[in-house]
């Protein structure tokens, strides 16, 4: 409550190992939208981690704020205090609104993060994630039509944020 923090951490599935997912900061309406929000992202994060075969849960978590007006260095590291707390249940990565440098922020409180930025690390997964959405497309598109070509095929991109604008970019390079 000093730092205002709002936050839900949602562990959906433990059965494969401890959850990983990524913290989304966004300003939701309600607790009940944030709610439904990280219930539905965690269960996703389930499945991708049950097809990628890595041993993880499925988690997610959210921090009820607006991130350009809200995020404070005190409200991160409330959060990443409450991440330690779990003793690893749960591994937070950054999402929307939550940037590789809060991931250091959070770093500074939990070991229970990933995505910091070292010689070896991904960085901004952003990129990672569209190649993973254009893969699934590739992969719609064989079952569907027996052919993973996006060549002259008309793709709907709900959002052209930092995933969705370098998935536009795949998709308009590879003819779609």
């Amino acid at each position: 409550p000093s730092v205002g923090l709002k936050a839900i951490i949602c562990l959906h599935d433990l059965t494969l190992g401890p959850c990983l997912g990524g913290t989304r900061i966004y300003p939701y309406l309600d607790f009940e939208s944030a709610l439904t929000d990280v219930k539905r992202l965690s269960k996703g994060m389930t499945y991708k981690s049950a097809v990628s075969g890595c041993s993880l849960g499925g988690g997610k978590s959210v921090i009820i704020a607006d991130p350009y007006t809200e995020k404070t260095p005190e409200l991160l590291r409330s959060f990443g205090r409450a991440l330690e707390s779990l003793q690893g249940l749960y591994i937070a990565a950054e999402d929307v609104g939550c940037s590789t440098d809060d991931i250091e922020l959070l770093a500074d409180v939990t070991r229970y993060v990933v995505g910091l930025v070292h010689d070896k690390s991904s960085g901004n997964p952003s990129y990672y994630t569209a190649w993973g959405v254009y893969k699934g497309i590739q992969a719609s598109l064989k079952k569907v039509y027996g052919s993973d070509s996006v060549k002259d095929r008309v793709i709907a991109i709900q959002g052209v944020g930092s995933v969705g604008a370098i998935l536009a970019g795949l998709l308009f390079w590879e003819g779609a």
